[in-house]
């Protein structure tokens, strides 16, 4: 395995085996994800792959459904991703609400809905330094957003 070109996430490869690439980061990804999910594994996957994990310190991982995200997270989500992408829009919590009243709620109510149930929230929710979000997992978008 080759050793990226330093940036902001990555160590100097001076400070850095070959085998073992060592990510840094002054604040770990925050992840919010459920174990019942097969995206979240899948991005979870993803991740270590790339070097993140609790072990490393690069990682902060959350089950999403005892701890949702506060209200101050998901207004950062909200205002960089909008609302639509927030709602987990094939789950159970969203069909029983319905998406009508879903789509009646102000915004205040939809972050207060999302804070209060964290399997409203599409998953995985990442949320990064600078304001990174995302959420979902696609591959693409994820290498963008974090690797140099």
């Amino acid at each position: 395995a080759s050793v990226p070109a330093p940036t902001a996430w990555w160590a100097p490869s001076s400070l850095c085996s070959a085998s073992e690439p060592r990510i840094l980061s002054i604040t770990p990804l925050r992840v919010y994800s459920y174990a019942a999910c097969g995206t979240c594994r899948k991005a979870l996957q993803w991740l270590a792959q790339q070097g993140f994990s609790v072990e490393q310190g690069n990682l902060e991982l959350v089950d999403i459904t005892r701890t949702p995200p506060s209200p101050a997270e998901l207004r950062q989500a909200f205002e960089r991703l909008g609302r639509k992408r927030l709602f987990n829009t094939s789950g159970q919590s969203y069909r029983a609400l319905g998406s009508a009243a879903v789509a009646a709620l102000s915004d205040a109510e939809a972050l207060a809905a999302l804070a209060a149930d964290g399997k409203l929230i599409k998953r995985p929710l990442l949320l990064g330094p600078g304001g990174l979000v995302l959420v979902g997992f696609r591959p693409e978008e994820w290498s963008a957003a974090l690797l140099p």
